[in-house]
């Protein structure tokens, strides 16, 4: 066994990226204030080949230096939006027939593993800022809420490891 070389890994450059078809998945930063948390996000959409990132609120923005170390090179593939508030964003998914799933610690959210995507249908998925999470204004507006199962003492995940894992558990119910 051997690590494959770069060359190996058969990647796509950024202007095939861009005319190739994308899984219908949004991801939506509500409020993030991490640049890294940012620059991670559009890594993993660009690793899935994510339709966009829309960017609310105060999150950063490209270009910036701390959002493309952790992007490398993330932000030239994927498209973005920016939206000055996350109100308008959700009403603009809303309106192209988009389901809007809150990741967020609800009273009545899904479990994640209890959850399996309707390929017929495109989604948006809303992570809320670090500390304080999705908006009050934008929970009222999600259809429903999807939960991580944890089991430690923090009950809390890095947005961007949220990110990932929610993209995996979405690619690999809409692969089969």
């Amino acid at each position: 066994m051997r690590k494959l070389k770069t060359h190996e890994l058969n990647r796509i450059g950024i202007e095939e990226f861009k005319k190739s078809d994308k899984n219908p998945i949004v991801i939506v930063l509500d409020n993030i204030r991490s640049f890294n948390n940012v620059g991670s996000a559009f890594r993993t959409a660009d690793a899935f080949r994510l339709e966009a990132i829309y960017l609310c609120g105060i999150t950063a923005q490209p270009p910036h230096r701390e959002i493309h170390k952790t992007a490398l090179g993330a932000t030239e593939s994927v498209n973005w939006t920016y939206f000055e508030n996350t109100l308008r964003a959700i009403e603009n998914l809303k309106k192209n027939n988009y389901t809007v799933v809150g990741v967020e610690q609800m009273d009545q959210s899904i479990m994640l593993h209890q959850f399996s995507p309707d390929i017929e249908k495109k989604y948006a998925l809303v992570f809320g800022n670090e500390v304080s999470g999705i908006s009050d204004e934008i929970i009222e507006k999600c259809d429903f809420f999807l939960e991580i199962p944890q089991f430690g003492t923090k009950h809390s995940l890095n947005v961007s490891v949220s990110i990932g894992i929610l993209s995996w558990h979405f690619m690999q119910k809409l692969l089969k």
